[in-house]
């Protein structure tokens, strides 16, 4: 939606951003575009973590914000670990970015780490990209994986080492990443609990709705 400036027709994602409107400045022709300049909100960990369960638990839950699940737009052709999955991760920013201009900020769950976001030129448009991460104890994420369709392909030895690696990664390294990571752990809680825990650091974090223009 931003992309094309309105005044000149020129695409750009790398605009300007002057923080008084906010407004988002055409570097072709200076043409300033009022925009609502949200949070979005990123929920990851390693699979079997326990996102896909939360994310369904958590629709309905908090009207203020929309609650996606990344994977919908997955596909073969955004599979780029040699990039950070790049054009995955702009292409969320994008969509995310104009939900939010419904005054609705996105709560997008899926594995990611600020680093696959926060050098992309979308980020500007966001007033903060936070995260949260859901772990769990090695045993209990094994078991998950295992007792998945196999169709899934979850359980093979693989699969598993990865998962395990990556839940770990997220331990060691949540309190030094810029920004840092928020840990849930999932291993003894209910569900009722994960989905009360997000619902609080969410709105713990939730600005508050800016009055500027938006025409």
């Amino acid at each position: 939606m931003f992309e094309v400036c309105p005044a000149c027709g020129l695409y750009s994602v790398e605009k300007t951003i002057d923080p008084a409107g906010p407004f988002a400045v055409c570097p072709h022709c200076g043409h300033a575009q009022p925009f609502l300049r949200l949070p979005l909100f990123i929920i990851t960990g390693a699979s079997g973590a326990g996102k896909t369960t939360a994310c369904l638990a958590l629709v309905g839950q908090l009207p203020e914000c929309v609650v996606l699940d990344s994977d919908i737009l997955w596909d073969a052709r955004f599979n780029t670990p040699e990039d950070n999955y790049r054009a995955y991760r702009a292409l969320w920013l994008s969509l995310a970015h104009d939900i939010g201009q419904s005054g609705r900020p996105v709560v997008l769950f899926g594995s990611a780490v600020p680093e696959q976001f926060e050098d992309l030129p979308g980020r500007r448009y966001f007033s903060a990209i936070h995260y949260l991460a859901l772990v769990c104890d090695d045993a209990i994420l094994v078991e998950r994986l295992q007792s998945r369709p196999a169709w899934r392909q979850a359980g093979t030895p693989e699969f598993i080492a990865d998962m395990l690696a990556f839940n770990r990664w997220f331990r060691d390294h949540a309190a030094t990443t810029w920004p840092p990571i928020t840990l849930h752990d999932t291993s003894a809680g209910s569900l009722a609990t994960t989905t009360a825990a997000i619902t609080a650091w969410i709105r713990g974090h939730l600005d508050p709705l800016p009055a500027g223009p938006l025409n």
